[in-house]
This record gives C-alpha cells, sequence and structure tokens, in this order.
C-alpha cells in the first residue's frame, strides 16, 4: 500500500470515529476524484458513521465527506462550503481566463487544493467552491486572475448560468464497456482508451477503474481525467453491421 493511500484511509477512519465518540460532526477536506475513490472503497465499512458525499452541487467531481448520525448528535450541520463569484473588476479589460488561471491564482495566495473544489466557467465569470474557512481570506486577497484584476463576491447558490449544460449524443459501438465507448466518443484509439483506464484516469459513479470489462449501466456518470465528463444513458438499437448505439449526455466546458 503507498503513503499517499495509507494516510487517506487513515484519516477518513479517523474521521469517522471522531464523530461517532465525540457525537459530533467531522468533515473532509475537498476529495479528489482518487481520494473519493478510496473512500467509496472503504464506504461499506465505514457506514456506522453514516457519511454522506456533498460538493456544493449535485455534479460536483471534487466532494467533501460528512460523518455523522443526526440522531445521535442531537442537530444538523450543513457542509462547511462556500461560492465565490469571480468577475473582472473591467469588464472590456477582461482576458480569456481557463481553469487553469483561476485555480493557480488562489493557489498563489498560499492555499492548499483541499481547500478548493470545482470551479464553473462560463464567458468572464467563474464561481468556485471553497472550504468556508478560507471563504474571507480569499475575498479579501484575490485581486488578479492571471494579468486580469477581478472582484470576488460570495453567493447563495450556484448561477443557472454556470450549471454544466450536457448535450445528448448517439454514438456507434462495437459493445457498451467502457474503453470501446470512451475510444468512440473522445475520437482515441481503442489502445489509447484501455491506457486510460489502466493507468487509473476512468472512474464509474466516483469510483476508480482499472479494468476495461466493465459493461457500463444506465445512469451511471464517466469522468475520463484529461477528457470530460458523461453519463450513460442506456443502449439503443444495433446497426446492420451488428453494432451498437449507445445514448449519452456529454458535459460542456
Amino acid at each position: 500500500m503507498d503513503a499517499e493511500r495509507s494516510f487517506i484511509e487513515k484519516r477518513l477512519s479517523e474521521l469517522a470515529e471522531q464523530s461517532v465518540t465525540e457525537n459530533r460532526f467531522r468533515f473532509s477536506e475537498f476529495l479528489s476524484m482518487y481520494e473519493r475513490s478510496i473512500f467509496h472503497e472503504m464506504e461499506r465499512e465505514l457506514s456506522y458513521a453514516e457519511p454522506v458525499v456533498f460538493g456544493g452541487c449535485e455534479d460536483a467531481e471534487r466532494c467533501m465527506v460528512r460523518f455523522g448520525i443526526e440522531d445521535q448528535c442531537g442537530y444538523s450541520e450543513a457542509f462547511p462550503i462556500s461560492i465565490l463569484e469571480i468577475r473582472p473588476a473591467m469588464e472590456k479589460y477582461a482576458g480569456d481566463l481557463t481553469h487553469r488561471d483561476y485555480l493557480g491564482s488562489i493557489l498563489g495566495l498560499g492555499l492548499e487544493r483541499t481547500k478548493i473544489g470545482d470551479i464553473y466557467i462560463k464567458d468572464h465569470q467563474a464561481c468556485v467552491f471553497v472550504n468556508e474557512s478560507v471563504e474571507s481570506y480569499i475575498l479579501t486577497n484575490l485581486m488578479y486572475v492571471g494579468r486580469t484584476k477581478v472582484k470576488t463576491a460570495r453567493l447563495s447558490v450556484l448561477p443557472e448560468s454556470l450549471k454544466p449544460v450536457l448535450s445528448e449524443r448517439s454514438v456507434l459501438v462495437s459493445s457498451n464497456r467502457i474503453d470501446s465507448v470512451i475510444a468512440k466518443l473522445y475520437g482515441l484509439s481503442r489502445d489509447e482508451a484501455l491506457r486510460l483506464v489502466k493507468n487509473g484516469q476512468v472512474f464509474i459513479g466516483g469510483r476508480q477503474i482499472n479494468k476495461n470489462a466493465a459493461n457500463l449501466q444506465p445512469g451511471q456518470i464517466i469522468s475520463v481525467r484529461g477528457h470530460g465528463r458523461f453519463v450513460f444513458d442506456g443502449e439503443g438499437s444495433k446497426s446492420r453491421k451488428d453494432k451498437l448505439y449507445v445514448n449519452l449526455r456529454v458535459y460542456g466546458k
């Protein structure tokens, strides 16, 4: 077992145990997809602490885990997640900013990646989920993203305009195996898709997979690191050459 995995497993176990012995809710930091996958592998053994996963909105990839039994604690507690909006101070001078620009500028304030959740971007507006413990610090200190001067404000909800947009796709594949669907959707060779799976870059429902034999089931959300995400909506008809149409909903940028 590698050191990183061991540390994550130990921390999650500690939080679960503390929540029960101290009768209070305990929260993880924002977990990466790899860390979420480890949690899901442990989920059954940690079920005694009634863990809940949430990242600020339904579609979030980077999420916190809350441990705690409401009846035992005697109260309920919301996730310590804040939503911050980042806009150019002057729209006409705004540059074309990317996810990397926003994340780099926030981390450049000296913050750890674990304090920052997903970032949603559209045109010159961005919203970022952050641990509420760093909310005030970011509001006070984030002045520039790249070379663009920005203003930052707290929001109560993620604006509808920034919520992920899914486009419907139907692709023709030899089977609904994960490597076949990924290859067709992203224009890759079968070998390239297999490497993504074997390198741990593919996640189904937050769980990392490393075997290409997985057949997709309707409703599953698949994340492919470096390429994007999509929802598998099921199988359609077959072609004359006995290939299979599968129905997908693909997350936009």
